[in-house]
């Protein structure tokens, strides 16, 4: 236990970190896209480098980003329905309060990213990393309720990464 709040508030201070120094000054890239309230509707992102860009409230249905490297992304409040995100890097990106319904994290890295108020509902997991994202304890419980698999890029256990079994 003592370990989840020690790793929960680490995550707190990076993610308000950088939360704070995009007040300060903008540190995304220059070729960072923009998609803020974009509605994309079965487009083919997969394998693209989508690093740092901005996806706050868009809405994704149906559209493939397996493969794709999200390291940074603003997903804030984001709606993800049907997506393929099997194998994507979602490393240290903001998904608070974004849904995930009916799409697939399966072999996914979320390491560090922020997801404190993000639903998954009919979401799979399998291999997924969550090593260090912030998560609410109903959040948990749906997803170690379906968490298998070891991910194939870190090696480490979903459950191992989501600390089931030390809850």
């Amino acid at each position: 236990m003592t370990a989840r709040v020690i790793s929960l508030a680490l995550a707190t201070i990076v993610f308000l970190s950088g939360f704070y120094a995009g007040f300060v000054g903008n540190l995304a890239p220059a070729l960072a896209d923009n998609y803020e309230k974009a509605t994309l509707f079965d487009q083919d992102l997969s394998s693209k480098d989508l690093s740092d860009s901005n996806f706050t409230l868009a809405t994704l249905r149906k559209c493939d980003l397996h493969g794709a490297t999200l390291v940074g992304l603003r997903l804030f409040r984001a709606k993800f329905l049907e997506v393929d995100l099997h194998g994507a890097d979602l490393r240290y990106a903001t998904l608070d309060s974004a849904l995930f319904s009916d799409s697939n994290l399966n072999d996914a890295n979320l390491e560090g990213a922020f997801a404190y108020h993000t639903r998954f509902e009919g979401t799979t997991i399998d291999g997924a990393d969550f090593t260090d994202v912030l998560l609410r304890d109903d959040a948990l419980d749906v997803l170690c309720n379906i968490a298998t698999g070891t991910n194939p890029m870190t090696g480490r256990n979903t459950r191992d990464t989501l600390m089931c079994d030390y809850r």
